[in-house]
């Protein structure tokens, strides 16, 4: 690989550490029995940080075993490590820094654009201080033997996670090096024909050719009762792979497993009401059989467990990893209710009704009735992922939030953690003051509007079984895109991902960033959070925090090119593909709405200019233009024009791919590591341990976590 092109892989240095605040809101929390319900579901949470790290590359877990061995063999004493082993200060400074890294994205591929980073010491130093202990030594010489290893560079396409075939890395095909997509597809297509979802699958293929579907469950031989399909564990292929087989194999992540279930059970104990406790049996049965119609039905029971003081949800969630969208990735979060913030968020639920009509599409593509969500604002105590998102719209099952609802949280903690005097490239002098004073509030209605009428509107035109519609078939709605009769459809058994596959989760990010854009618009909504009083004018505070939601939005799309790798042509993150092409969308607006502007040749100087006067007579109908195409291709399942629209859009030119990507790499800002509290039993009363905002604060709460 080229010099200057590793340069770019190269862990932070240094990251940027802040502390996840929640000392306050757990102070307040009095309730003995809640606060162990909250120590037994956060205890869940990160017990299954190993399937996470396994996820993520081979060699993740016996890195993560050699930053745990490192630390308890110097009982967190780092320079007397140093010191024994000899590695100079520098060099101990880039370990700590790379081991923080890897902690805050439990891997070393990056939580948010899935590429990997490597340590800024010379391998023989690591060694160096791997050599402290016989236990440390072998888990070095394991990590950098496993899969790419730690500082394997040679073959970039091993930089980025996706579909082995391509030579990318992934772990949900485990020691499958020659499976193809084109199977991954077809086994995915029976056991949709089956009824059984993949989303806490890994897909193997063995020697023989024939195929192992690896179940995560907490026992390998669950009873027949509590399988999805029953007794029968081995099918036929047909097609291109007849006379192949693919044979369920139960006890994927046995360990890891079969300890949340029991702590799962343990929280049930201490539920606070009837609603909780179905809901932690049914997941205590999905992670302890494997069976994901047990966890649809944790989240059915979820759904109706409105406004908690703790909210919480567990389990393999987000698809984003996966290069073939359909298998989710281990996360667990609980938090802690923000009833201040909450109010505003509960208004804007009461208002969703009046403001669904006004995005761009007809009552035809809308859901007969809105179900109004639970609406919370939420202080983190505990978020076991590769990374911590400021809001999230659950659960993901269609069916589930067309015909029982769903729940949206903003995370108030993480919206607000800041490092200071953070720096803030490619935004102008003229507009830094507004733009620091309001990025945070114009975030937050971002979030909300994101969450709540983004992820939670529209329909999917479907045949529910064969012969029986969700629409009138005999006269089909009329697309607003085309003006022509619907002709596709979402057939039975298919769902948005089996469909949309690989580019589902940018497209819907992208559908629900489009809303937020369109309706961030509406002063009315501004009104909702505190600013303006509903009169649309662009010069008071409303105007101040809707030009900071178009700026931000701008900013995000020209960064979002650190996230596409010229060489292999791939987008490494769903949000930021879907923030460069809104940026797009901004820039075809006409008339300098936005446009990048610079004097030098190497784009040193470059700024976004962005006309505040123009938001509402040219960046909002441009937004909603391309969201009604987003929203009507998703709709009827025309999978081919939405393919061609997003893949469109989205794709990176030469001027992009060079220049404008290079001046941004050179302008990166590391991306936040948070460290979290830790939550501790002592006998029936539950304490709180913090943690510095250090290198050396983040390493030690995860060394005391113990998993």
């Amino acid at each position: 690989m080229d010099p200057t092109i590793k340069q770019h892989y190269l862990a932070d240095s240094p990251p940027t550490v802040v502390r996840l605040d929640i000392k306050t809101h757990f102070d307040n929390l009095k309730d003995a029995k809640l606060r162990k319900y909250a120590h037994y579901m956060s205890r869940a949470a990160f017990e299954g940080t190993r399937i996470t790290l396994r996820q993520v590359s081979p060699e993740s877990e016996p890195i993560y075993d050699l930053i745990l061995s490192l630390y308890r063999a110097c009982n967190g004493q780092w320079n007397d490590l140093a010191r024994q082993t000899k590695v100079s200060e520098e060099h101990l400074r880039y370990f700590l820094e790379y081991a923080v890294q890897f902690l805050g994205n439990c891997g070393n591929y990056k939580g948010f654009g899935d590429s990997k980073f490597i340590p800024r010491l010379p391998v023989e130093s690591l060694e160096a201080l791997a050599s402290i202990t016989p236990e440390a030594k072998a888990f070095f010489q394991k990590a950098n033997q496993t899969g790419g290893g730690i500082y394997e560079t040679t073959e970039q396409s091993l930089m980025h996670l996706g579909y082995a075939d391509a030579g990318y890395m992934t772990t949900y095909y485990p020691e499958s090096p020659s499976i193809t997509k084109n199977e991954i597809s077809a086994i995915g297509d029976l056991m949709e024909k089956k009824g059984l979802p993949l989303e806490n699958t890994r897909l193997k293929k063995t020697l023989s050719g024939d195929f192992e579907l690896l179940i995560a469950s907490g026992v390998s031989s669950p009873p027949t009762r509590d399988r999805d399909l029953g007794d029968v564990d081995t099918f036929e292929l047909d097609g291109a792979l007849k006379g192949k087989k693919v044979r369920l194999v139960f006890g994927d992540h046995i360990e890891q497993m079969a300890k949340v279930a029991h702590s799962i059970k343990l929280a049930e104990l201490n539920a606070a009401n009837d609603t909780q406790k179905r809901m932690l049996d049914a997941y205590a049965k999905s992670f302890g059989t494997g069976s994901i119609e047990a966890f649809k039905e944790s989240q059915r029971i979820w759904v109706k467990d409105q406004k908690p003081v703790l909210e919480t949800n567990i389990g393999f969630v987000e698809t984003y990893r996966d290069p073939h969208g359909v298998r989710g990735e281990w996360e667990g979060f609980v938090a802690l209710v923000n009833m201040e913030r909450t109010r505003a968020f509960g208004k804007l639920v009461d208002s969703a009704e009046s403001m669904i009509p006004k995005l761009p599409w007809g009552i035809d593509f809308e859901k007969d009735k809105f179900l109004s969500p639970d609406f919370t604002s939420l202080e983190v105590l505990s978020f076991q992922s590769s990374g911590i998102p400021a809001g999230i719209n659950l659960p993901n099952y269609d069916d589930i939030r067309q015909n029982l609802g769903f729940k949206n949280v903003s995370l108030g903690n993480v919206l607000s953690a800041k490092a200071p005097n953070e720096p803030v490239p490619f935004i102008a002098e003229k507009d830094l003051e507004v733009y620091r004073r309001c990025r945070d509030p114009a975030f937050e209605v971002q979030v909300g509007i994101h969450e709540l009428l983004g992820h939670g509107t529209g329909k999917l035109l479907q045949e529910t079984s064969p012969g029986k519609y969700n629409f009138d078939i005999s006269n089909p709605p009329v697309s607003p895109v085309t003006n022509k009769p619907v002709s596709t459809w979402y057939k039975p058994g298919q769902t948005w991902s089996s469909v949309f596959g690989a580019i589902a989760s940018s497209y819907e990010e992208c559908r629900a960033e489009c809303v937020a854009m369109a309706l961030g618009c509406d002063f009315g909504i501004l009104k909702i959070f505190g600013f303006g009083d509903g009169t649309e004018d662009m010069q008071n505070e409303a105007g101040d925090v809707l030009f900071a939601a178009y700026l931000q939005m701008a900013r995000a799309g020209l960064v979002a090119l650190e996230f596409w790798d010229p060489k292999t042509q791939k987008w490494g993150q769903a949000h930021m593909q879907a923030r460069y092409s809104i940026l797009r969308t901004f820039l075809d607006a006409g008339n300098d709405f936005v446009k990048l502007a610079y004097t030098k040749d190497d784009l040193a100087d470059l700024e976004i200019h962005l006309d505040r006067s123009k938001i509402l007579t040219h960046g909002r109908p441009a937004v909603e233009k391309y969201l009604q195409k987003l929203h009507v291709y998703k709709s009827t399942a025309d999978v081919e024009a939405g393919k061609k629209l997003y893949d469109g859009i989205t794709s990176v030119d030469g001027w992009w791919g060079t220049k404008v990507r290079d001046i941004v790499l050179k302008n990166k800002v590391p991306r936040k590591v948070f460290v979290q509290a830790n939550t501790v039993l002592n006998g029936d009363e539950v304490a709180l341990k913090e943690y510095e905002p250090t290198l050396e604060g983040l390493i030690q709460s995860y060394a005391e976590r113990g998993v």
